[in-house]
Parts: C-alpha cells; structure tokens; sequence
C-alpha cells in the first residue's frame, strides 16, 4: 500500500472513530458500528489482517442488528475465501445464513469466481434431516 493510501486510511479511521458529532452529522454510530464499518473498510483496502481483527472483535462484542451480525460474517467469508480457506468460508456464510436464511449475495458479488460458487454451494444445501433410527418389531 502506498504512504498517501496509508496516511488517507489512517485519516479516514482516526474521523470513523473520532465520533460523527465533530463532522457535524447529527446521528452517531456505536463504537461497535464504527468498528464494522472500520473491519469493511480495511478490507476494502486489502488489509486483511486489520479487517479480520475488526469484524471478530465487533462479532465478540455483540451487534445488536442482524444485518450487522450477517455484514460482518460475509467479509469473514470473503476474507478466508481469497486466503484459500474455504472450510472456513463456508463456515462464516453458514453462520449468516443462520442469522438470515433469506441473505444473499449483491449480483456483482455472487459472480465472484472465488467465493460465488462457495456460497451458493452453502446456500443450495439442503438442510440436514435428523431421523430416529428405524425399527422393526
């Protein structure tokens, strides 16, 4: 990343965190929302790292919207799709898909030729019967 990409996040980071009242704007985020948004950005900017430590901690700390809840696990997802972990993608989808049966993704996303064929792998699964075992008297 260049020194002005990395000084333009910074600065971006340091008004996200700053509160929205010194901007201005007259509704705030929650730190926990400004983490989120904190998590997307970075991961938006290819900082991985950043953006796994964002959204796992907003996901710890609790968020109280669902959409949020299922934002965070779909960057997750994102993230271990392009690090060749795809149990671990899987894994994060399910999770928002648990939290959203109805969640998908935008079209530009669900064409992606990493994590398109991933989720909708997940998402066509059929969910998994439990039966009682069969007996014969």
């Amino acid at each position: 990343m260049t020194n002005v990409r990395y000084v333009l996040l910074l600065g971006i980071a340091a008004l996200l965190l700053s509160g929205c009242h010194a901007l201005g704007m007259g509704t705030c985020d929650s730190p926990v929302e400004q983490k989120l948004n904190y998590g997307v950005l970075s991961y938006e900017e290819g900082n991985y790292q950043a953006s796994v430590t964002a959204l796992q901690g907003v996901m710890e700390t609790g968020l109280s919207s669902k959409a949020d809840q299922v934002r965070a696990y779909k960057y997750l997802a994102f993230i271990h799709c392009v690090s060749s972990r795809e149990k671990m993608c899987r894994d994060y989808f399910r999770k928002a898909l648990e939290i959203d049966p109805r969640f998908d993704l935008e079209p530009a996303e669900a064409g992606h030729p990493i994590w398109g064929p991933v989720f909708r792998s997940v998402k066509n699964r059929p969910a998994q019967l439990t039966r009682a075992p069969i007996t014969i008297h």
